[in-house]
């Protein structure tokens, strides 16, 4: 079997999405957008079950990937789904000294996650996960999902 493209082009496919987000978010740096997309990240992961999350992440590119799972405890169960204002606020609490993380980082890394992935890949496991993880993954209203994918394949 010839190796996965997303281990072949890791450092392509987390630029693409890097550069994606920091642009949705308007924000400036790297490390901003970085300490953004890894507080959704990790707002989204603590309201699944393990299985769940390991779910979701089969479908990640593979520094995605990494990133979602980074310093999970397994002991810590799901919270509750919340609403995007708590998810939003989550997202903004990590490293509360060196955030810049905007009000749209949901919107945002979303955005940039779809651009990502399969949009087949993404709906089949969305579908499959607890009703708030569409709401928490869908586009910005003003875009098109059909028109989004990865641009690198």
């Amino acid at each position: 079997m010839p190796m996965p493209w997303t281990y072949r082009q890791a450092t392509r496919e987390w630029q693409a999405f890097l550069a994606d987000a920091r642009e949705a978010m308007s924000l400036e740096s790297d490390n901003a957008a970085y300490t953004a997309i890894e507080g959704v990240l990790k707002a989204f992961r603590r309201r699944l079950t393990p299985q769940e999350a390991i779910d979701f992440a089969q479908i990640l590119p593979s520094v995605i990937r990494a990133l979602f799972v980074a310093d999970w405890r397994l002991d810590e169960g799901p919270v509750p789904a919340g609403n995007r204002r708590d998810w939003t606020a989550e997202a903004r609490a990590l490293r509360p000294h060196h955030n810049l993380t905007p009000e749209n980082c949901i919107e945002a890394t979303a955005l940039a996650l779809r651009q990502a992935v399969l949009r087949e890949a993404l709906d089949r496991v969305l579908a499959r996960l607890p009703a708030f993880a569409a709401e928490f993954w869908a586009p910005p209203t003003d875009v098109d999902p059909a028109g989004l994918g990865p641009g690198i394949v």
